[in-house]
């Protein structure tokens, strides 16, 4: 009976593991087709906004039959196209599937070094240090005055639809969350600390409730993006068909301590002098493979042990 229970979980741990390979990849090709290298312009993706030769042709009938006579959003429309989208624009979670093919340890074909100069973009040109001069005419309330944040989108070149997505000048955490994970993920630290830092100010307890990020409504569940920055500061990943463990401290500071959660346990993991320590509050995990990155350089070694609660294991590195 055991024997049957570990081999159906383990076959569930590999369809698991399989479909969300099979998702993100899928993904990732459907955007290197449709959103690619083509629209990389150098610093940051943008959007190619297309209306003509679709099988939907209601947008362009529509327009065909603007003249000097129509109303003023109609001609609008006609020189602009579709309303409510960004076109050259810096979106922040503009790269948001490469975002999430990494925190997966899955490969996406999308081209590293301009995800990477997409993402120094992003904070270069989306957060703000003192919104004092930003006008924001939607909802305001999620960041304003003399705060900072991370804009949804800016036109640093210039372009700006008349009509852009209604949300472009507004400040969500989840995004904010998102994009500071992903900017760790590859290496930009400081400036992905910097944004988080900003997003918790807002929401100290004096302005704002502290449990409480809201958006499109109370305890908005984008702001759950904040969970991977304990993945992405630690660089932690476990890979349960294989049993490999993934460990590389994006922060300088020794002991380093962080949670960790799997689908067989959760606890801690602490890299100091004696070694890698785990220890598990709750459940099990197993690691025949220890992947750990120190100061950019990435060593394997073999394990062969099973963490359990009230036990701690210890691995010498």
């Amino acid at each position: 009976m055991m024997e049957r229970r570990e081999y159906l979980r383990n076959a569930w741990r590999i369809r698991v593991e399989y479909s969300a390979h099979v998702a993100v990849m899928m993904w990732t090709l459907v955007s290197r087709h449709i959103s690619g290298e083509h629209i990389f312009n150098g610093e940051y993706y943008v959007q190619k906004v297309i209306w003509e030769g679709l099988r939907d042709t209601s947008f362009a009938e529509s327009i065909a039959k603007v003249d000097e006579s129509s109303g003023e959003v109609q001609r609008l429309l006609k020189a602009e196209g579709p309303k409510y989208q960004y076109g050259k624009g810096c979106l922040s979670d503009g790269v948001i599937g490469a975002w999430m093919a990494r925190i997966y340890g899955i490969h996406s074909p999308l081209n590293r070094a301009n995800v990477a100069k997409s993402l120094a973009a992003i904070f270069r040109y989306n957060f703000r240090a003192d919104l004092w001069e930003h006008a924001c005419t939607q909802r305001p309330g999620y960041a304003w005055g003399h705060e900072p944040g991370l804009l949804l989108c800016s036109w640093p070149n210039g372009d700006k639809p008349t009509l852009p997505f209604p949300y472009s000048d507004e400040v969500w955490t989840g995004i904010e969350y998102q994009v500071a994970s992903h900017l760790i993920e590859e290496g930009l630290v400081d400036e992905g600390l910097t944004i988080v830092r900003a997003a918790r100010s807002r929401y100290d307890g004096r302005t704002r409730n502290p449990w409480n990020e809201y958006e499109c409504g109370n305890y908005y569940a984008r702001a759950m993006s904040s969970y991977a920055l304990i993945g992405s500061l630690a660089g932690f990943a476990y890979a349960a068909a294989t049993r490999t463990l993934r460990l590389g401290p994006r922060l300088a500071g020794r002991p380093f301590r962080t949670f960790f959660s799997t689908t067989t346990g959760w606890g801690s993991l602490a890299l100091d002098g004696d070694g890698l320590s785990i220890e598990l509050a709750e459940g099990e995990l197993a690691v025949e493979k220890l992947l750990l990155t120190l100061d950019g350089k990435t060593c394997e070694l073999a394990c062969g042990i099973t963490a359990r609660a009230g036990e701690r294991a210890v691995v010498a590195v």
